[in-house]
């Protein structure tokens, strides 16, 4: 089992990063906000999760064990792989997931694109009482070079399965509603924008 990787970020895409370590490069899925932060050569550290299929071993990254523990729990859930557990992870965060689980909030859990409501309230039920308690992320990781939050918001929409175009226009029609809005905000307005659906 791969737990942890600190290596140099190569080739970062819209939702993975190959890790170089030992002069060897492990191609890593993150959610699609923190790969808009990499950069070649930054040096990162990651907590992972390795997940097995029949055809495919996927490596999973996180900044935080935090994050990776709330994926671990959300893969119990019947009908949540890997894939959209990244997406929640993407839209709402570890933080976001324990606060809409807490308030029985299906509104939160349905703005996750592929979540609807039957999906959502099997989701409350199914997590409540399972979730860890809050950590804390690796020493650095907050060290990334700035990136316009309208940028990553698109990465991140891009990354989520949405086109390009349809991206743009959703943070477009965002940042008309609230100019200055930080990156998770300027995400959950696009995504209202865009209905929370692939």
């Amino acid at each position: 089992m791969i737990a942890y990787l600190s290596g140099t970020a190569r080739s970062a895409a819209a939702d993975s990063v190959i890790l170089v370590s030992g002069g060897v490069g492990r191609l890593v899925t993150v959610t699609p906000a923190h790969a808009a932060r990499l950069r070649d050569g930054m040096e990162v550290d990651l907590h992972t999760e390795l997940v097995v299929r029949e055809d495919s071993l996927t490596l999973y990254g996180f900044e935080a064990a935090d994050e990776r523990s709330v994926f671990r729990v959300l893969l119990t859930v019947s009908g949540v792989g890997p894939k959209l557990a990244m997406a929640v992870l993407a839209v709402l965060g570890s933080d976001g997931v324990r606060a809409a689980v807490a308030a029985e909030d299906q509104a939160a859990l349905t703005t996750v694109p592929g979540i609807g409501k039957k999906g959502a309230a099997r989701m409350l039920l199914e997590l409540t009482g399972k979730l860890p308690a809050g950590g804390v992320g690796l020493p650095g990781t907050d060290a990334a070079p700035a990136v316009a939050p309208g940028d990553q918001v698109v990465d991140a929409l891009i990354g989520l399965g949405w086109k390009q175009m349809q991206a743009e226009n959703a943070v477009a029609q965002a940042r008309e509603a609230t100019p200055d809005a930080a990156v998770p905000a300027l995400l959950r307005d696009a995504l209202r924008t865009l209905g929370g659906r692939l």
